[in-house]
Parts: C-alpha cells; sequence; structure tokens
C-alpha cells in the first residue's frame, strides 16, 4: 500500500508533536505555541494530540500537515526522546468536555 499508517508517521516524525492547550497547541517538548491553520481540515475538531510536518509563520506560527495522533504512540516509537510525565494530559485539570477527544 502507498500509504503510511498513522503510527509509521509519528515513528518519522516524533520530534513534531503538539498537544491541545489553553489558546492553541504548544509543542511537547519546548511548550511552543503553535495552531492548527484554520484552512486545515482538523482545525474544527481541535484533536487532543497531533503530529505536524512542518511549521510556517505568518501572522502565528502554524502547523502544516496535520495528523491525529495517540499519546501512547509516542512512547511506543520514541522511548529515548519523551518520557511518560510528559504525555500525561495535563496535571489532574479536567478540558472542558467539548475540546479535544
Amino acid at each position: 500500500s502507498p500509504f503510511l499508517s498513522p503510527q509509521a508517521i509519528t515513528a518519522g516524525f516524533f520530534y513534531h508533536t503538539a498537544r491541545l492547550a489553553r489558546g492553541g497547541y504548544r509543542t511537547v517538548k519546548h511548550q511552543q505555541p503553535v495552531f492548527i491553520h484554520p484552512n486545515s481540515a482538523l482545525f474544527a475538531l481541535q484533536p487532543r494530540w497531533v503530529l505536524y510536518h512542518e511549521l510556517v509563520c505568518t501572522s502565528k506560527e502554524f502547523m502544516r500537515q496535520v495528523i491525529e495522533i495517540d499519546s501512547a504512540w509516542l512512547l511506543e516509537v520514541a522511548p529515548h526522546y519523551y518520557q511518560a510525565k510528559e504525555l500525561e494530559d495535563g496535571s489532574g485539570r479536567k478540558m472542558p468536555k467539548k475540546v479535544g477527544k
């Protein structure tokens, strides 16, 4: 098949990940504020964890070529890069029910 699974893409781009936060997304490792571009199909969905191909800075730092991922995949494909505590969904704080999955 010419299509790669989301897990395979995660294995290749594990360092290009962001988590839904208040007011947008933050990259997992460096907590840099980033945003899904409004033209993206995922913009309205606001998935909790995403992987992006590149960042493009216009009015904000926008992620391009974005897919939804499962944070557990990051520990599977890059245990040398991520620690479990980095991949927890916040310190017990509840996300609003309609935001993220």
